[in-house]
């Protein structure tokens, strides 16, 4: 996937800026252990870290163009893959376009020389990248439109930073980071956090299907791509084969990488259908059986608790669907002293406050799928696409005048001293971003009832709490160089399958019957039938101890950044409270660990509030 990094500025000359570019672009070293480059000139200074996966001898970057001999240089870093470069590459040569590498870069440079800005409606895949353009004096930062590959800007007089991570643009002098009490809610629940915006101040991120455009004139931001309500005309029978169709093409599009490829696979529905169409692929064209993953925790025989979210555990079902679909499966299992040596690296992965044992044990996964592959496809988005969640089908949660997913579980904000509420108001807070992306959603219109709130529930499920998964997996991933994708989230099958009717999404009386019924024949009965089960969580109890007791520290360490910031009483009461069953947490430690989490995020990277 790699990491792209860079500097503009209008008012300085950058060709000296070498040494700083170097340091920007080797804090993202963990997203591209196989090479980098650096190009500078008066302007523009672009770096590029790269991990190969398609053409690994002619792919490097920053690759350079020119619109004709003598013309001013374009140059792009990019990080992602685009699963149609070949048919754009076809279309590129007959247009005249001299392309002399294999590899899907290439033809995204071309792509931009052929069409500009808009070069980006024809591409389908994950990524993010930046064009500098020498002879417009422009800079471009573009992302996918599912926000799968991230990509954050900081922007100043004369000109502005970039980075896959934020990492990069605090290895320059010119950003601090600092933050004000209102970031606290998204600090306390990401999923809260509006497309665009970071905790950190004057840190932004380029929205999901935008471009960013920087010239002398001033900054603007473009939506290329955006979710819009049609009228469905497929019937039932119809639709289910589409749904198989999409799924099939879009997998097969995913599998191409000139480097060893796997899935993850923990025997739900989602990454079952996944692997079961890799392997599929593998054995048509005389490949090894597919390798899949699998995690789990030390001592989970007995640890383990059912919860609404987490109702079973992975390991037997993942063991059932690899035995069925013949692949060389590994289950990953995490004790307690692995996943607290993981957790510094997890947080470092991060850059902003990480999940904790969630992020640790991803790494820990993700560590050893990279031992023997460098690409993975995973389930992720499944079940905001298809409706698969709890919450979908609990009307008191469908039905609040707020995020579904928000559930019956207690808000942290809640926590926080009295005087600090009353002045950031988080519950107002919550209630404008809430209306605001309503506010932005394409509906139907006469569409009304449970069908026209589904829709709601849905969109609403597709900004902050997807972008928190996408988030994690990403950084955990690039963290070891692996490139995981993410066939659910092609922007095809989300159209398609966003104008499907809620009736039809639960034709079979259940969540994600639109994929069960597409894939019956393919997964074996228990696998197929079972309830939703997120990612696992451990339910080892001293952990939750450990987390508890750091948590009560800092609640009265006068020295924590958050000092003055929490009401101690309130967090007895969160720890009291955390006990009873949610529909979204698995465990107290699971509920309060963005507290400490948050305390440690402020005080490594030196974060001030202003």
């Amino acid at each position: 996937m790699c990491g792209i990094a860079g500097w503009v500025d209008f008012e300085r000359d950058l060709s000296g800026q070498g040494a700083c570019l170097g340091e920007m672009t080797a804090a993202l070293a963990p997203r591209g252990p196989d090479d980098s480059g650096l190009w500078l000139s008066r302007h523009a200074a672009v770096g590029h870290r790269r991990l190969a996966v398609i053409d690994i001898a002619g792919g490097a970057q920053p690759m350079a163009a020119t619109r004709s001999p003598g013309g001013g240089e374009i140059v792009l870093t990019y990080s992602g893959e685009v699963y149609n470069f070949r048919q754009l590459r076809t279309e590129l040569e007959a247009r005249g376009h001299d392309l002399r590498t294999r590899s899907d870069t290439e033809v995204v440079l071309h792509a931009y020389l052929e069409w500009g800005a808009s070069a980006v409606e024809r591409m389908v895949g994950i990524f993010a990248f930046a064009v500098w353009d020498t002879d417009q004096r422009q800079l471009l930062l573009v992302r996918d439109r599912l926000g799968v590959k991230p990509l954050y800007y900081h922007r100043y007089p004369g000109g502005l930073l970039f980075g896959s991570e934020p990492k990069a643009i605090l290895a320059n002098p010119l950003f601090t980071a600092r933050m004000s009490e209102q970031s606290l809610p998204m600090l306390l629940n990401p999923r809260l956090t509006p497309a665009g915006r970071t905790p950190l101040l004057d840190l932004a991120e380029v929205r999901p299907g935008h471009v960013v455009r920087l010239t002398p004139s001033g900054l603007a931001e473009t939506r290329y791509w955006a979710l819009e309500a049609r009228e469905h005309t497929d019937d039932l029978d119809k639709t289910v084969s589409t749904v198989r169709e999409l799924v099939e093409q879009i997998v097969a599009e995913q599998m191409v990488a000139d480097v060893p490829l796997g899935t993850l696979l923990s025997g739900g529905l989602d990454s079952s259908v996944v692997a079961a169409l890799a392997a599929e692929f593998r054995r048509e064209n005389g490949a090894e059986p597919l390798a899949t993953y699998s995690v789990d925790f030390a001592g989970a025989d007995t640890d383990f608790r059912p919860t609404v979210l987490r109702p079973e555990r992975d390991g037997p079902y993942a063991a059932l669907a690899a035995a069925h679909i013949g692949s060389v499966h590994r289950e990953v299992v995490v004790s307690d002293e692995r996943m607290r040596a993981a957790l510094p690296a997890a947080r470092r992965a991060r850059d902003l406050p990480s999940l904790g044992q969630l992020d640790a044990s991803m790494l820990e996964l993700f560590g050893a799928v990279r031992q023997t592959s460098t690409v993975a496809l995973s389930g992720e988005a499944a079940d905001e696409v298809f409706g698969g969640y709890p919450w979908f089908f609990h009307d008191e949660a469908v039905w609040a005048d707020t995020f579904p997913w928000l559930g019956d579980a207690v808000r942290l904000t809640d926590f926080l001293a009295p005087d600090v509420r009353s002045r950031i108001k988080p519950r107002d807070q919550e209630q404008d971003l809430y209306r605001s992306l309503l506010a932005g959603m394409s509906g139907l219109p006469g569409e009304t009832g449970l069908t026209a709130r589904m829709r709601e529930a849905l969109y609403l499920s597709m900004q902050g709490p997807l972008a928190v998964l996408l988030d994690r997996k990403d950084r955990m991933s690039m963290a070891v160089g692996l490139e995981v994708r993410v066939p659910f989230c092609d922007h095809r099958l989300v159209e398609y399958v966003w104008n499907v009717p809620w009736e039809m999404k639960t034709a079979d009386g259940r969540e994600k019957s639109l994929l069960r019924m597409a894939f019956a024949d393919r997964l074996p009965t228990p696998v197929l039938e079972r309830p939703k089960s997120a990612y696992p969580a451990t339910f080892s109890p001293d952990y939750a101890s450990e987390v508890i007791s750091g948590i009560r520290a800092l609640a009265a360490d006068p020295r924590s950044p958050l000092a003055g910031l929490l009401d101690r009483r309130g967090i007895e009461d969160a720890i009291a409270a955390a006990d009873r069953p949610t529909l979204v947490f698995a465990n107290p430690a699971h509920v309060l660990t963005p507290l400490l989490e948050v305390d440690l995020w402020m005080r490594e990277l030196g974060v001030t509030v202003c």
